[in-house]
């Protein structure tokens, strides 16, 4: 049986991002997303997630490009001066193999991080984390661990596709062929433990949006097992795009998680879209 898993990153980063969340469960073919504890829109997701019973909802770990949960001076490896986390992967792993990220901290904050989310009532689907830094060895077991003990019962493996999208060249072609391979190892420890990941993967992972004619393409070749979908959407590129500091086209994948054209393809080729709980 072919399933199709459309996942929302960064539900609670920002309150136009939970508002294309909300749209794309209503009138879309959205059913998942997952929620990162730290930030602003945090409440408001929480919110968005109890009134609307259709969305499964996993934890966004995060490490990067973020707020900690606990005070920064609890887990100053972690930290930059002013209080947040180190600005992207690059950056963090340059840290982690230079030993100046202490394993103990980052078990501490992923830990708060999943007390914050439990708190509210909701129960996660699923784990994954922002920029994939839950595949790195070493934060994967601390993350595995946590699932085991929340009885989390679903992972991301993010076996990026080496060829989606634009191609950015060999540089772009290494890292991608890098995150494959710790996505493999990852499912393969994930799995010896109980806990269940997608057969396939078909995020864009270098910051493009997945286009509705992305999204038709994924379903027209979309393989027997379950395929998750990672996704931005967001109502309003502009305002997103400046308070972020990404230049990322969220319009887009609303566009496509709604578009009525996606939702024909899914009708006819008799595919109904589901979230993690499917995979416990």
């Amino acid at each position: 049986m072919r399933k199709i898993l459309a996942n929302a990153d960064d539900f609670g980063r920002h309150e136009a991002i939970n508002r294309a969340v909300e749209e794309a469960v209503q009138n879309g073919i959205l059913r998942s997303a997952t929620l990162m504890a730290g930030e602003r829109a945090f409440d408001d997701a929480v919110r968005v997630a109890h009134r609307n019973a259709l969305l499964g909802v996993g934890i966004h770990f995060t490490l990067v490009n973020g707020t900690p949960v606990l005070p920064p001076e609890e887990i100053p490896s972690l930290m930059r001066e002013d209080g947040t986390f180190h600005d992207d992967y690059g950056s963090f792993v340059k840290h982690y193999f230079a030993g100046r990220i202490r394993l103990e901290e980052v078990r501490s904050e992923l830990s708060a991080q999943l007390e914050k989310f439990e708190l509210t009532g909701l129960t996660p689907t699923h784990a994954d984390s922002h920029q994939h830094i839950h595949v790195l060895p070493g934060i994967l077991e601390i993350v595995l661990s946590l699932c085991e003990e929340s009885d989390i019962g679903a992972f991301r493996a993010p076996r990026a596709p080496l060829f989606a999208g634009k191609f950015g060249g060999l540089g772009q072609l290494i890292g991608r062929a890098g995150l494959a391979f710790l996505a493999d190892r990852a499912a393969r420890k994930a799995r010896a433990r109980g806990i269940w990941t997608p057969e396939h993967f078909a995020g864009i992972v270098a910051g493009e949006a997945v286009s509705e004619e992305t999204l038709l393409e994924v379903i027209e070749n979309l393989k027997e097992g379950t395929t998750e979908v990672m996704l931005h959407p967001g109502t309003d590129t502009e305002l997103l795009s400046q308070e972020l500091s990404w230049q990322h086209d969220f319009e887009a994948e609303l566009h496509a998680l709604t578009s009525p054209r996606v939702l024909e393809a899914l009708e006819e080729g008799g595919i109904a879209p589901c979230n993690f709980s499917v995979l416990e």
